[in-house]
């Protein structure tokens, strides 16, 4: 009876667009979907630093540098909020970063394709972040309060990445034959997995249903995945770029664009493990876990004699 009462006060909260903080009580299922999804969306932050970092050296001004620079540290910046929000919900940041590594937790598929030249850093800016903003504006307003909040700065953000994107695409497209070129290949290759990153279609996706009776997510993944077709089919023309996708065409009756159909093979094969650069990805991270373990026990000696000293102070 208590459980029953309890998950009935639960849903109310939620029903009255009330926000759960850490110390209310919450449903098992919830607490763990919730892990689930703000961890898989901290790692996608911190290996999405990897592809965007290895042309750092490699920006064709100081201008591009630095604004890559930037845009990787804000990355950085984006998975320690999300960590500490999943943090709330009783996991430990050492578990999480353990079941990355081992393969358990997942991270976004779209950061297992290779960046081949300085377009790719447009192309990702425009249509990575665009659909990472089309996905997490609407988290703004998730349930779960250390969430939404953390989004907040997180879209401000993202918002700005995708608009330094579409920039440096717009400059190369009104530069020379060659540079227009590599634009249209860097779209050609980054469109479809770009659309897979809202995941599979609604009746394939196993955790959904649950998400939007909590309030978890507010939109399906066909309902956000449509609003970007419709947003950057529009773009698209002010670059005078093509989208790859001979069905593409607005659709009167619909109000919206007609697209074709995603390879999910390709999209499962991805998320499985089995994409251009999954062990690439992991086994980088891996490593910097590995090199950057005396900084972690310097911080915790350092703490440890600190509380020391304050304690024989107040002794």
């Amino acid at each position: 009876m208590l459980v029953h009462y309890l998950e009935n006060t639960f849903q109310q909260k939620i029903d009255a667009e009330t926000r759960i903080e850490p110390k209310d009580w919450m449903p098992d299922k919830y607490r763990q979907t919730l892990i689930r999804q703000i961890s898989q969306h901290a790692h996608s932050e911190i290996v999405g630093m990897l592809p965007e970092g290895a042309w750092i050296s490699r920006a064709p001004s100081l201008k591009r540098k630095q604004i890559l620079l930037a845009k990787v540290q804000d990355e950085a910046g984006h998975g320690l909020y999300l960590y500490s929000a999943a943090e709330t919900l009783g996991i430990s940041r050492d578990e999480m970063i353990a079941q990355l590594h081992s393969g358990k937790a997942k991270y976004s598929s779209i950061f297992n394709y290779p960046t081949l030249t300085w377009a790719d850093m447009g192309a990702i800016g425009w249509l990575v972040d665009g659909a990472a903003i089309m996905n997490q504006v609407p988290l703004c307003r998730t349930s779960y309060g250390p969430y939404s909040r953390a989004m907040i700065r997180v879209c401000k953000e993202e918002s700005f990445h995708q608009r330094q994107g579409f920039e440096s695409l717009l400059v190369l497209c009104q530069g020379s034959a060659e540079q227009k070129a590599m634009a249209q290949d860097a779209l050609n290759r980054w469109w479809w997995p770009s659309l897979m990153m809202f995941g599979p279609h609604d009746s394939d996706s196993t955790n959904s249903e649950a998400s939007m009776q909590w309030k978890i997510k507010r939109f399906s993944n066909d309902e956000l995945r449509q609003r970007f077709v419709d947003m950057i089919a529009e773009q698209a023309k002010v670059l005078g770029l093509t989208l790859p996708d001979p069905d593409l065409k607005w659709n009167e009756e619909r109000g919206h664009y007609d697209f074709g159909k995603i390879n999910w093979e390709e999209f499962w094969q991805v998320v499985g493990g089995n994409g251009p650069c999954n062990k690439e990805r992991l086994d980088a991270r891996k490593k910097a876990w590995e090199d950057g373990a005396w900084v972690r026990e310097a911080a915790v000696a350092h703490a440890e004699k600190r509380a020391a000293r304050k304690a024989a102070v107040a002794a």
